[in-house]
């Protein structure tokens, strides 16, 4: 079994659920006592979100690069970088390890047109709904990515910052972010990725009938695959 990494504490909500997560994949996949391999590194959110928040993605990108190395050093084979967000920086951190880059994206991307779909709206930060680092990855994989109009856009993301990042679920944002799924399957979304680690947190399958892709479980799944490859 090769030993995961993971880059993760944005939130330290969501990596909670990528830890769970990769190991119930393993023990499903090998049985017994088994779990998995990980080697783990979270960092201050804080910290990392004022630089969001500043713009400051040069420096922000300086310190994920850092904490990967530190990640690489602790043995893993392979890096997950557990924010969909802060993939805005990928490049820098793929540029200071030697290890493979799992890209949510492009993980994403590839389950999404398994499924035969090509049309999908995407929900998530601002930054990551209104930006091209995860749009345009998505559309080099051939998908047609709709996002919610603005003031829609500023509901799915004070939801995050306010609520979701500090594990608060509320089922009136639930019903917003609702809303906001249907909207977008009426504008011809014939799916909706969850494009940020702690939505599916607030909205699970069995509250749409609009297919939902929660990034958080693709990409566990995803990591299981390659450290049993």
């Amino acid at each position: 079994m090769k030993t995961i990494g993971l880059l993760g504490g944005m939130s330290w909500e969501s990596t909670e659920l990528y830890y769970r997560l990769i190991n119930q994949g393993i023990k499903a996949r090998l049985g017994g006592l088994h779990s998995a391999r990980i080697a783990l590194v979270s960092v201050d959110f804080q910290e990392i979100e004022e630089l969001q928040r500043t713009g400051d993605w040069e420096q922000s990108g300086a310190a994920l690069a850092q904490t990967a190395r530190q990640v690489q050093a602790a043995g893993a084979d392979f890096l997950l970088l557990c924010t969909n967000t802060m993939h805005k920086v990928a490049p820098q951190i793929e540029a200071a390890i030697d290890i493979p880059f799992l890209h949510l994206a492009d993980a994403t991307a590839q389950r999404i047109r398994a499924e035969g779909l090509q049309t999908v709206g995407l929900l998530g930060t601002a930054f990551t709904m209104e930006q091209d680092f995860y749009r345009g990855r998505l559309a080099h994989h051939g998908l047609e990515v709709l996002v919610p109009p603005e003031a829609d856009r500023r509901i799915v993301h004070r939801v995050i910052y306010e609520e979701l990042v500090l594990g608060e679920v509320n089922p009136a944002s639930r019903a917003e972010y609702l809303r906001i799924i249907d909207a977008l399957a009426a504008r011809g979304a014939q799916g909706v990725i969850e494009g940020c680690t702690e939505i599916g947190m607030l909205v699970q399958q069995e509250h749409t009938d609009t297919p939902l892709f929660d990034t958080t479980a693709i990409h566990a799944q995803a990591a299981v695959e390659r450290a049993l490859a």
